[in-house]
């Protein structure tokens, strides 16, 4: 007890400093947390894939296409459930900096595949009767006002032209983790105008979705579609939704290492900031502690008085961080709901955050602790101020 009071009394003696290295430990490890979790939502799409489905495309590359006339082969596979094809469309909307993801697809499987796509009956319906209809999340129709029944101009990038749509249906997410930032429309219609405008490109598949019976057959079914086309014009490479996933984030792979770092290195400059308090409240105490000695206290007291008033100022910073981590992260979740489909932080990295802030307060409590648990009494005495 009379150790915790002597921590406290200390750490209260110069509240301003206090206050401000709490200030700056807060500030680093709200930084470090917001950072944790940009880093969580880069892999938010491979988190949220399902383990029953499985993607089909061109071995060599994704651009490469595949032909229409697989599908039904796919489909005599063995644990196949479900088959359905799209392609990535690559439309822009009145602007370049108006990037979203839009394909082409097989609506009715498509919309099987994925139930977390939630349609009201009405709108799925409307949808697949028009051919020209298509579908938004909710997240991409609030960023452009876009409502039921409004023309969708996007100008093809992939496949040239003035492309019209016309908008029957906004989905929303079955559950938080789910995209809602996606539109999608039926590939029937993009087939049909190449077939009059480049006949060549016509029946031509970016990708397969495939859906499997049971999670323990995607192994097998994969493996068994690419031995199906095996020495063909057009071989395949099937991977789980997970493994697909994981591909794009590989391709940005760097830009997340780049975050992580600096997360570590805002960590690594609170440090040398609270060490450098330490070590200025150590010399000037060290008449203090050299009166401490001289009463009987030992150098163990006043080394643990010493790393305990760091660990606390660092503790308090910490604890104040990660409080302020979740109104911070839900503010910028709402300004970047368009962008990010789920902008949280999970309790994986608030543990992080609680133990990197214990990491800096022992950190640098180390060496203050040391050095006044070691100066001689006489040594002490001797300073002035």
């Amino acid at each position: 007890m009379l150790l915790f009071k002597m921590v406290l009394r200390n750490t209260l003696r110069h509240r301003l400093r206090t206050l401000l290295t709490i200030a700056g430990v807060a500030v680093a490890i709200l930084a470090f947390g917001l950072l944790r979790t940009l880093v969580g939502i880069w892999y938010l799409g491979v988190e949220s894939s399902s383990a029953t489905r499985l993607v089909t495309r061109n071995a060599i590359s994704l651009i490469f296409p595949l032909p229409l006339s697989y599908a039904e082969r796919i489909r005599q596979v063995p644990g196949v459930d479900t088959v359905s094809w799209g392609n990535w469309f690559g439309g822009i909307y009145v602007d370049r900096k108006n990037l979203f993801a839009n394909f082409a697809v097989e609506a009715e499987s498509y919309l099987e595949l994925y139930p977390e796509f939630q349609l009201e009956p009405a709108q799925r319906s409307a949808f697949l009767r028009d051919r020209r209809g298509a579908v938004a999340g909710e997240n991409l129709a609030e960023r452009f006002g876009w409502q039921i029944g409004d023309r969708i101009p996007l100008q093809g990038t992939i496949y040239p032209g003035e492309w019209s749509f016309v908008l029957r249906g906004i989905y929303q997410g079955a559950r938080p983790t789910t995209d809602r930032s996606q539109f999608f429309f039926h590939w029937d219609y993009l087939n049909e105008s190449l077939r009059q405008t480049v006949p060549r490109r016509a029946d031509q598949i970016g990708f397969f979705l495939v859906g499997v019976d049971a999670p323990e057959q995607a192994a097998t079914v994969a493996t068994a579609i690419d031995r199906l086309f095996a020495n063909s014009l057009a071989e395949t490479l099937t991977e789980t939704e997970k493994a697909f996933q994981l591909g794009f984030v590989a391709m940005t792979e760097a830009i997340v290492i780049a975050i992580r770092l600096v997360s570590y290195v805002v960590i690594l400059i609170i440090l040398v900031v609270a060490a450098n308090t330490m070590a200025m409240t150590a010399r000037e105490r060290s008449r203090e502690y050299a009166t401490l000695k001289t009463l009987g206290f030992g150098p163990g007291h006043i080394a643990a008085t010493v790393f305990g008033e760091s660990l606390l100022i660092s503790l308090a910073g910490g604890l104040l961080g990660v409080l302020l981590t979740f109104p911070v992260a839900a503010g910028i979740g709402e300004a970047l709901k368009n962008f990010f489909p789920l902008f949280r932080v999970e309790m994986e990295t608030v543990w992080l955050q609680l133990a990197a802030a214990a990491a800096v307060g022992a950190a640098a409590g180390i060496f203050p602790a040391w050095r006044g648990s070691t100066v001689g009494i006489a040594e002490g005495l001797r300073r002035i101020g």
